[in-house]
């Protein structure tokens, strides 16, 4: 389908970008356009007008800040991919970018748009919560600071809300430990049938993909991890709280078996012993 007709604007800067927003109210950002412009060109979504954000440098860094790595939400896969610095620090965080889509999709798609997004099927909500990620959102009355698991709030809604723009992503420093991330999927370049990221460590923490309407954070699985519960327990918490459905990929009672049968499987890839 083609989209509906719409406005184009490039922004010059994030302060750019919200007043562009805040003058032309129907308005949607574009970053990578990896999900916006295919549902523009079914119709989903119908903006009047576009703002472009993607050439904002100021939004494109990888950088050590002590406790944490801050990426910027414009940074791209394939650089999340390739850095030293979170092959280091945040080893699930370059896996997973690595694993998303094709190397076309990783050389265009940024963090912050999958983020955004809020797919449920997708693999960086999902390592953003296992790692206790941090959100900056950025609106015209200033910034605030959201936790990932506040962040996701309903299918393809996230906390971001009109007119604000993710701006950074703050990942706490994992140096040393191990972690695991284990995805089921016909092809290579498809979305997980059901996929779970597991980091351990201080503060750990389970998330899964695919398993309800928004990117899951397994509470009860993480409580239980840091608990030194057997992984057998483990896999069986970590289906508390999801809301796994029918369609022609999987049934739920399938999708509930792979989510703890991958739970397992990245528990013992990550060398957990109970």
């Amino acid at each position: 389908m083609i989209p509906a007709s719409f406005d184009y604007l490039e922004a010059s800067s994030v302060d750019h970008a919200i007043a562009l927003f805040a003058e032309h109210g129907d308005a949607k950002f574009l970053a990578g356009g990896h999900s916006l412009v295919p549902m523009m060109k079914l119709r989903l979504v119908s903006p009047s007008v576009l703002i472009d954000i993607g050439r904002l440098a100021e939004l494109s860094y990888i950088d050590d800040r002590g406790d944490h790595v801050a990426v910027g939400a414009l940074t791209r896969h394939r650089e999340l991919e390739d850095s030293s610095l979170l092959a280091e620090q945040i080893g699930l965080l370059a896996h997973v970018a690595g694993q998303v889509g094709d190397p076309q999709v990783r050389n265009r798609g940024t963090i912050g748009g999958s983020l955004v997004h809020g797919d449920p099927a997708a693999d960086l909500p999902a390592a953003s919560l296992a790692l206790r990620a941090s959100m900056v959102i950025t609106g015209a009355a200033g910034q605030r600071v959201v936790p990932a698991v506040d962040f996701f709030v309903n299918f393809l809604e996230t906390a971001v809300g009109d007119g604000e723009l993710l701006t950074e992503i703050r990942f706490p420093k994992r140096t040393g430990t191990r972690w695991a991330y284990q995805k089921f999927n016909r092809r290579a370049m498809d979305y997980a049938i059901v996929a779970v990221a597991v980091q351990l460590g201080d503060n750990p923490g389970i998330a899964l993909v695919n398993m309800g309407p928004t990117p899951h954070f397994a509470v009860a699985a993480s409580a239980a991890l840091a608990a030194g519960a057997p992984a057998s327990k483990i896999a069986d918490a970590v289906l508390e709280g999801t809301g796994a459905w029918d369609d022609s990929n999987a049934t739920r009672e399938y999708r509930e078996h792979l989510a703890r049968e991958l739970t397992t499987r990245a528990l013992a890839k990550a060398g957990y012993t109970s």
